[in-house]
């Protein structure tokens, strides 16, 4: 049979007609013309007795010369004995199982599973390390053949940039979606664990805070005479008087301040520790928290961003205004210092159970023993403690006796 008889020409100037036809290119190709002008690759073909017909795709996505190359291919399948359409079916089917069984597909599916017990920030931490440090390597490969050396150029590559706790993140979270792959029948080992010791080991972080009294006192001076925006004032000021994590100060909601019982109930969506947390509130912080309403009372936040006002304040605020102040924070104290600051003089103090400043911290105290049995929440001790806190506070500040620390060994 006679091929290549189509000029480009042609098949660009073929125009719909009353009724669809075809334009012939020979050995059983066509271009099929529809009546609304649409124009289509087929290539009609017999295997074991039955007629069938190719779909080589459309005009002008697939040229002429496209086109007759796949025409030539699905002519060496036939010579071979294999149906090029039954070729292509199979093909798809491995092309989609591959996708679902991707690293990719299984670490977004475990995400999806896991995350409602999460916090909003861990959720989206986690998912933004994976989708920058590992899907565009890794993500269309089928998990199961995923490989150690794979994964390790992988977290190699984030340590390279000097990035260590997030190379050490990325391991963790490679072998939690292994195991979930293991549980949902996609792999059948966590090469992760493999890599145990493959990068140096991440250092203990600490943040920098002033924890002696005195030192405190200065510190605690200079934020009341901060000049800024009142609300930034506010929160800088309840930060010092919370002890609370820096994230959980700048998103907190009205609607979670209780000023009849005088308490702040954070929702676990927002905790770390993935429980309601209770904060009992000081006479000082009950008049920062009414003096700020007027303000920002109609907002969702207590302390909104600056430019817009549906959500919270910068995560920087705090820290740059302890830099305007002076403060080094890599090396002082940082806006999640004050959570040290609150725990070291609590402790020393010496007045305080271990385990009431512990539950006022959002940690968990003792072992797994007692955390299991005890579920109390010392609501009481605690509302003492944060008054003695505040008095504390304002003692510091104005330079008037302040508590010994006992030495702790």
């Amino acid at each position: 049979m006679a091929t290549n008889k189509l000029k480009s020409k042609q098949v660009e100037q073929a125009r719909p007609g009353e009724k669809a036809y075809k334009l012939i290119d020979g050995d059983g190709m066509h271009l099929l013309v529809d009546t609304k002008g649409g124009r289509y690759w087929r290539l009609d073909y017999r295997f074991a007795g039955k007629r069938k017909t190719l779909a080589l795709g459309p005009y002008p996505d697939v040229s002429l010369e496209k086109a007759r190359a796949a025409r030539d291919e699905a002519r060496m399948a036939l010579r071979e004995g294999i149906d090029p359409g039954e070729r292509r079916k199979v093909g798809k089917i491995t092309k989609e199982y591959r996708e679902a069984v991707s690293f990719e597909a299984v670490a977004r599916e475990w995400h999806r599973e896991l995350s409602p017990g999460w916090t909003a920030s861990t959720a989206k931490r986690n998912i933004r390390v994976l989708e920058r440090s590992a899907f565009p390597w890794i993500g269309e490969r089928p998990i199961a053949e995923l490989t150690a050396p794979e994964l390790l150029a992988c977290i190699r590559r984030v340590k390279d940039c000097g990035r260590m706790d997030t190379a050490h993140r990325l391991r963790e979270l490679a072998g939690q979606v292994f195991r979930f792959g293991i549980q949902t029948g996609r792999c059948e080992r966590n090469i992760a664990g493999d890599l145990r010791g493959a990068i140096p080991p991440k250092g203990k972080k600490n943040f920098p805070a002033i924890t002696q009294p005195k030192e405190f006192g200065k510190l605690l001076r200079a934020i009341w005479g901060y000049s800024g925006l009142f609300h930034t004032c506010c929160a800088f000021k309840l930060s010092a008087l919370f002890g609370l994590r820096p994230g959980e100060v700048r998103q907190l909601e009205w609607a979670e301040i209780d000023f009849e019982e005088r308490l702040i109930r954070i929702p676990m969506g927002k905790m770390k520790a993935r429980r309601t947390h209770l904060v009992p509130l000081s006479d000082q912080v009950m008049e920062i928290l009414k003096e700020l309403q007027p303000l920002t009372g109609k907002n969702r936040y207590c302390f909104p961003g600056m430019r817009d006002h549906s959500r919270p304040m910068s995560e920087n605020t705090i820290g740059q205004a302890l830099r305007r102040m002076g403060y080094n924070t890599s090396s002082e104290h940082t806006a999640h210092g004050f959570r040290s600051s609150f725990s070291t003089i609590a402790h020393g103090s010496g007045l305080w159970r271990p385990e009431v400043v512990e539950v006022q911290l959002a940690h968990k105290h003792g072992d797994a023993v007692r955390l299991a049995y005890d579920r109390g929440d010392f609501l009481a001790e605690r509302r003492k403690l944060m008054a003695w806190w505040a008095d504390e506070c304002d003692k510091m500040r104005q330079g008037a006796d302040i508590i010994s620390i006992e030495k702790v060994a």
